[in-house]
């Protein structure tokens, strides 16, 4: 008899995965819960219930690229001598080179396998990147007391997937404009009020001081920086060839940065522009962890919604033309609250508007793109509403983590 193989699509593969973890979960703590119990019994109601695996103050950052977000905060218990957990996805993360006596690095790997031992976790409070909390995968553990997200861009707080926000205790903003929405969506989905503090940008914090370091260009010449965002709205996506194909014949030089996401789900798109223009000596790709040697390069940047945008605005102060500023919004937080996002809006005062019409004379629509004293305001509106605090923020967030775990023990005893 011929055996067939089994096939089990990605989806339900997923939804499998998530049955086994719930039920090993609710064993794990059961067991738990029943093992101490029993200590008790055993010694007379005196035996000690502490749990040895328990961890204060854990970070879990799913990716390296995800590092400088982080680093300003473990900088910060390092320096106060504040034991540290430090769950990373990548064994090559640039933490473990820092050799901190009191924050610990540890990878966990990425996707189920990370998931499988956070949802296990035994802590006091949860600091991460990650969204989607008790969405999909990854669970909040029944043994971890507070669950905080730190936003990674200076963008909206609802250009996450569906419910992105929703299962967090806290959110830690870069700057007081992102609580609006958040607080939209709690009254529209009737869930309880996080708190919300503005702590400022890490990441910005640390890629302002990087940046400044750089030694300035040798023989520079005129750079225009390509960075979008991913997916089919995106500039890469929509025009493709369309953008790139008078980019390069303007002779100007080219520096192309994709959205690190585009390497996974756009690969092919990306194989195929690699081979295009493979022998063309004005044009280069960014696939740095880091941004900023690209920004400093570039004398103009083409984008579309990315909140790379943002970046280079904010720590550069040089135009942004965009080519698409359209996004389909219905996978996201933002379709709930029945309006633009704050990206969106943002980026048609700060930016330079060009259409596929203009991509042919892309050259001279470059040469004619002149900054203005009242881009440079709006540039600077934007960035003090989105970037609070700046340099502060690996301060802020420590001492948040400190002062919310004092006060949750402290309601306990």
């Amino acid at each position: 008899m011929m055996i067939l193989p089994l096939y089990i699509d990605p989806g339900t593969g997923s939804m499998l995965f998530s049955i086994l973890i719930g039920a090993v979960t609710t064993f794990f703590f059961l067991s738990r819960a029943l093992f101490i119990k029993l200590k008790v019994i055993l010694s007379g109601g005196k035996a000690a219930t502490q749990d040895k695996s328990y961890k204060k103050y854990v970070i879990y950052c799913e990716d390296k690229r995800y590092y400088t977000v982080f680093l300003p905060v473990a900088e910060e218990f390092e320096k106060r001598g504040i034991e540290l957990t430090y769950f990373t996805g990548t064994k090559d993360d640039p933490i473990f080179d820092r050799h901190f006596e009191y924050v610990h690095p540890e990878c966990i790997g990425t996707g189920n396998v990370a998931y499988a031992k956070l949802n296990m976790l035994s802590a006091g409070i949860v600091l991460m990147t990650t969204p989607g909390l008790q969405v999909y995968q990854l669970k909040r553990s029944k043994n971890v007391k507070h669950y905080s997200h730190i936003f990674h861009s200076c963008t909206d707080s609802t250009m996450y997937r569906l419910f992105g926000l929703d299962y967090f205790d806290s959110v830690l903003m870069t700057g007081d404009y992102q609580a609006d929405d958040i607080r939209l969506l709690e009254k529209q989905r009737g869930l309880p009020a996080k708190e919300l503090v503005t702590v400022g940008c890490t990441y910005l914090d640390v890629l302002k001081e990087k940046m400044a370091a750089i030694p300035a260009e040798e023989n520079h010449e005129f750079t225009v920086l390509v960075s979008p965002s991913w997916g089919k709205s995106a500039l890469l996506g929509l025009y493709g060839e369309k953008l790139l194909d008078p980019l390069v014949a303007s002779g100007m030089k080219i520096i192309i940065r994709p959205h690190p996401q585009s390497r996974i789900s756009e690969k092919e798109m990306l194989d195929r522009l690699h081979e295009r223009y493979k022998d063309a000596k004005n044009l280069s790709w960014d696939n740095e962890r880091d941004n900023i040697y690209s920004l400093k390069k570039a004398d103009i940047m083409i984008s579309d919604f990315s909140g790379i945008v943002y970046d280079y605005t904010f720590l550069c102060d040089k135009p942004v033309m965009y080519a698409n500023a359209e996004m389909d919004t219905m996978p996201y937080d933002i379709y709930d609250t029945g309006h633009e996002p704050w990206a969106v809006t943002t980026l048609q005062e700060i930016g330079i508007p060009i259409k596929e019409e203009d991509f042919p004379n892309i050259a001279e629509v470059i040469k004619n793109a002149s900054d203005s004293p009242e881009l440079a305001a709006k540039r600077a509106h934007y960035k003090a509403e989105a970037w609070q605090h700046i340099g502060e923020a690996g301060v802020r967030t420590t001492d948040y983590m400190i002062s919310t775990l004092d006060k949750i023990e402290k309601d306990e005893n």
